[in-house]
């Protein structure tokens, strides 16, 4: 039906007999000449429909926005003054001999370069997917997902993939429950990852797997969430740390490469979950920021001021400080706003100096403490800090955790705000996380990856006497403050994970019910073995620079995981809930 795609017209097929097909983007008549804009997935190319042919003529002007079409007819070029440089077939456009009606075509609800809500665009989606911006998201989607299959098959891994319909395990957000009707009253669970049935293959022989894999939860979303999303999970025997981290650092540079036609610097830059933390409040660090907050709870211990002193001489406290360049002429009302900021997560408020002339303590600082410090402990922060004139430093004390929350929160509030955040690519790389976190309102300790990472110990009893300094074999790929995704080396002795278990508070019956068959297999022999998954969304979202994953999937669910083109979630019929066993409840 065509013989060449849109952007394939150029000056080489002049004189050329084409057909071409697609849908018509614009329509104009000029001075008796109707000109349509023809679209298809390649590019656009220009159709020129002359009065000489009446019918010809006549069917042109019935023609519509969005109507499907194939063209017949010879390029010529454009009058010189006419050509279009921002597109391939720019310098041609098609005299037509033939146009056929494909498919006919309703107003549309809205024009691609509209200021449309997005619940419009999700309501027509069809519609919405039709335009330039959400083809080019896609299909450079496409184009990672090639790039990262050619990669990972060139060195033998496997494509193996895993049940959908599977069985409910413990893994921090809710899951998605699939009633049976073979074994009625009891459920499948859409799988939250792919973790278990990847760790079996190794333990089965397949050393080198990988999977583009949808996996599913049931939790609060946002920009970066969607209840059913992508990832490419991949798993590796008999390997390490370094090795993980160097294939997936080569794979991000073909990415980058290819994509972008950008070159990623490598080796990338590796830093400790407590540093990351300590230097940037985040386990999420935008290394863009030019900027990064200095623990000072040395230089303020013995000071005069307890709201410094105190905290920074306590376990589990500190007084941390934050110097931004050139800020120091901030508004009253600036600070005022980011004192509220501070105020929200829990601080009780937000100390500053202001450096007007660093070298005049007394004279050329701003600040309400800076008459509770003495001379000697002012000099050394501002050394500390490396405080130039017309910088601002603001301070936090109290919680390890509450420091780094309030001034991260606010490094990344302030860099955006004055427009301090360098557009570039940075990656790093977030390792040794501890292996437990205790949950204060359960009481009871929580892994902070999952609870088959490997720890780090010397002696396995350990695990269990002191699971609050524990470190983990993990790792986590972080780009302009985006966790792309995470691994770390697994355990596989089954001693070890029972003890892990058992740190959770989880009792033989309860590991039997839900871990049973994985404790089972391990029985017949675990390799040594490790992995990562990516969130793919998040990357590509990353690539196209788009505000949301929303932008980079096809069909994909609102804020209230609904989907506004099919009206999904909705109600069953009734005969398909008593063929399911299932009732529905009563309204009071």
């Amino acid at each position: 039906m065509r013989t060449y795609y849109c952007n394939e017209i150029n000056e080489s097929k002049i004189d050329t007999e084409v057909q071409v097909c697609g849908w018509v983007n614009k329509i104009r008549d000029h001075g008796g000449v109707i000109f349509i804009d023809l679209r298809d997935i390649k590019g656009l190319v220009q159709i020129i429909v002359n009065p000489d042919d009446k019918n010809l003529f006549s069917l042109a002007e019935s023609i519509r926005s969005e109507f499907i079409i194939s063209v017949t007819g010879k390029p010529r070029s454009r009058p010189k003054g006419s050509e279009n440089l921002k597109i391939n077939s720019g310098k041609v456009e098609i005299v037509s001999s033939s146009i056929s009606l494909l498919s006919r075509a309703e107003t549309p609800p809205f024009q691609f370069d509209d200021d449309v809500n997005e619940d419009s665009r999700l309501k027509y989606r069809v519609h919405d997917l039709k335009s330039m911006k959400m083809q080019k998201n896609l299909i450079a989607r496409s184009n990672v997902v090639n790039i990262i299959r050619s990669y990972l098959s060139k060195l033998d891994f496997l494509e193996i993939e895993t049940p959908i319909l599977t069985k409910a395990t413990p893994e921090g957000a809710r899951d998605y429950l699939v009633p049976s009707r073979v074994n009625q009253g009891e459920f499948y669970a859409l799988p939250q990852s792919p973790q278990l049935f990847k760790q079996m293959l190794m333990m089965s022989g397949y050393e080198k797997y990988y999977q583009i894999a949808k996996c599913f939860r049931d939790e609060d979303l946002r920009a970066d969430r969607q209840p059913e999303f992508t990832q490419l999970d991949l798993e590796i025997s008999f390997t390490s740390q370094s090795e993980i981290i160097s294939l997936i650092e080569n794979l991000f540079e073909k990415i980058f490469n290819e994509i972008l036609q950008i070159k990623i610097d490598l080796p990338i830059q590796k830093i400790s979950y407590h540093d990351a933390m300590d230097r940037f409040g985040s386990d999420r660090p935008d290394m863009r920021i030019p900027f990064e907050i200095k623990n000072i709870s040395e230089i303020v211990k013995d000071s005069d001021f307890k709201v410094f002193s105190k905290p920074a001489s306590e376990n589990g406290q500190k007084v941390s400080a934050l110097c931004i360049p050139s800020a120091a002429k901030l508004s009253r009302k600036d600070i005022d706003n980011y004192t509220d900021m501070a105020i929200s997560k829990g601080s009780q408020g937000l100390a500053y100096i202001k450096c007007n002339d660093v070298n005049d303590i007394e004279g050329g600082l701003q600040s309400p403490i800076i008459k509770f410090l003495d001379k000697h402990t002012i000099e050394k922060i501002l050394k500390n800090l490396g405080a130039l004139d017309g910088d601002i430093i603001f301070f936090s004390a109290g919680p390890d955790s509450l420091v780094n929350n309030v001034l991260g929160s606010l490094r990344c509030k302030i860099a955006e705000d004055k427009d301090l955040v360098k557009d570039d690519w940075k990656f790093v790389w977030i390792t040794d996380f501890p292996m437990f976190d205790y949950d204060k309102e359960t009481k009871k300790w929580k892994c902070l990856h999952h609870p088959f990472t490997m720890p780090v110990f010397d002696n396995i009893k350990d695990i269990n006497i002191m699971p609050n300094s524990l470190l983990s074999k993990s790792y986590d790929l972080v780009l302009n403050g985006t966790e792309l995704g995470g691994g770390s080396i697994r355990i596989n002795d089954i001693d070890i994970q029972n003890e892990v278990f058992k740190v959770l508070g989880l009792t033989e019956e309860e590991i039997n019910n839900q871990f049973g068959f994985f404790i089972n297999s391990m029985k017949y022999g675990c390799p040594p073995h490790g992995g990562i998954a990516f969130g793919l969304d998040r990357i590509i979202m990353l690539l196209t620079k788009s505000n949301s994953i929303r932008e980079v999937i096809a069909f994909p669910k609102t804020q209230t995981a609904s989907c506004s083109l099919t009206n999904a979630p909705a109600s069953i019929s009734k005969d398909q809930m008593r063929e399911l066993g299932l009732k529905n409840k009563e309204k009071e």
